[in-house]
């Protein structure tokens, strides 16, 4: 196995070579991130561009999934729901497909001699990108707790159940964006890792790389999104419940 070769995998800056020893560098993580939110808004587009009054296609499973997302922020966030309930759904889908993408990657086999001429890796592998996600995701909770109840309702809110709580309250906000970001980077980053010692590995059969990459890329990127979601309308919830 190639040490720093492999080291060479973790970095999210590339450079484009040019003519004249001159190259231009790019942020990895702000790439793919700027692919991703590109598919699903030309997705969205060509999904709504010719809706039926009696669907077929694509749109029944379009209208199930708006449902079901409408469904579960009605259940969590009651009248609130046209508020909040779209970006639950955004953040979901972007997650979804963010800690996806490597599925598409072509996969490196040494052992064979195959070397891929690109490849695919998660956005959220990248601790800025998590942060960043779980900032805006605190930001929307307590500006949601502010708009439901007030200022003053807020500040009284801090002192539940009883005023003694105050600076645990306080140190919620702290905690709980600090635990989404580092539990979203965590797992799509060890996820990384093991797929990378899974190619690197010799001897080992074509068809490992293949089920483990359905496992680590896809349904582990699954699952974080779905938690990453689910525990940010719990906070969201909470804060606007009056």
């Amino acid at each position: 196995m190639d040490i720093k070769k492999s080291l060479e995998e973790f970095k999210i800056i590339f450079s484009i070579p040019f003519p004249g020893d001159k190259s231009i560098d790019i942020n990895e993580t702000i790439l793919i991130s700027w692919v991703v939110m590109a598919v699903l808004i030309i997705a969205a587009f060509l999904l709504t561009r010719k809706m039926r009054e009696v669907p077929r296609g694509p749109q029944i499973f379009l209208e199930w999934a708006m449902e079901f997302l409408n469904t579960f922020s009605r259940e969590h966030f009651g009248r609130r729901a046209k508020v909040y309930g779209p970006y639950i759904g955004t953040i979901f889908l972007f997650l979804l497909l963010a800690n996806i993408i490597p599925i598409l990657s072509p996969m490196a086999l040494p052992v064979f001699g195959i070397e891929p001429p690109v490849t695919i890796k998660p956005p959220t592998r990248d601790i800025n990108l998590t942060a960043a996600l779980a900032i805006m995701s605190i930001l929307l909770v307590f500006f949601g707790g502010i708009r439901a109840r007030g200022v003053g309702g807020w500040g009284k809110n801090l002192l539940k159940p009883v005023p003694m709580m105050l600076p645990f309250n306080i140190l919620d906000y702290i905690i709980r964006p600090v635990s989404l970001c580092l539990r979203l980077f965590g797992n799509i980053l060890g996820g990384f890792i093991i797929m990378l010692l899974i190619e690197h590995a010799m001897p080992i059969p074509v068809v490992i790389p293949v089920f483990a990459s359905l496992y680590f890329d896809f349904f582990d990127g699954l699952i974080q999104a779905v938690i990453f979601t689910f525990l940010t309308t719990l906070f969201v919830a909470e804060a606007v419940e009056v």
